[in-house]
C-alpha cells in the first residue's frame, strides 16, 4: 500500500470515527439566528428541508447534527452530490452559526404523542 493510500485510509477512518459520535455536542457556540439566515440564504434547505429534517435530495441533519469538527470537515470536503463549501464561500464562523441553528432545532414529538396517528 502506498503512502498516499495510507493517508487516504487514515483520513477516511478519522471521518468515520468522528461520525460515529455523530450527535456529540460541541463546546463552540455560534449564533443560531444568524445560522438560520445562512442556512436559508445559501440554499441548504433545498436538500435538507427548512429545519434540517431531510428531504428526498438530502439526509436529516437536525436535530442533533454531527459534532462541529466533523460537520465543518464534511462541509469542506463532502461526499456524494453535495457541493463543497470552501472558506471563501462559507467561513468557519458561519459554519459554527449554521451548526448552532441545527443544534437549536427541537426534537419532534414522539409518534405516540400525535393524536392523529393514534386514532
Amino acid at each position: 500500500m502506498t503512502t498516499r493510500n495510507l493517508l487516504f485510509l487514515a483520513a477516511a477512518t478519522a471521518l468515520i470515527v468522528l461520525s460515529s459520535g455523530a450527535h456529540a455536542q460541541s463546546n463552540a457556540s455560534g449564533n443560531a439566528e444568524s445560522g438560520k439566515r445562512l442556512f436559508l440564504k445559501i440554499g441548504c434547505y433545498e436538500c435538507h428541508g427548512t429545519v434540517g429534517a431531510g428531504a428526498l435530495t438530502g439526509p436529516r441533519i437536525a436535530p442533533k447534527p454531527l459534532a462541529l469538527p466533523a460537520f465543518r470537515a464534511f462541509l469542506r470536503k463532502p461526499s456524494g452530490g453535495m457541493p463543497p463549501y470552501r472558506a471563501a464561500v462559507l467561513s468557519d464562523a458561519e459554519i459554527t452559526d449554521i451548526h448552532a441553528y441545527l443544534s437549536s432545532v427541537p426534537e419532534p414529538p414522539a409518534l405516540k404523542d400525535n393524536p392523529l396517528l393514534n386514532q
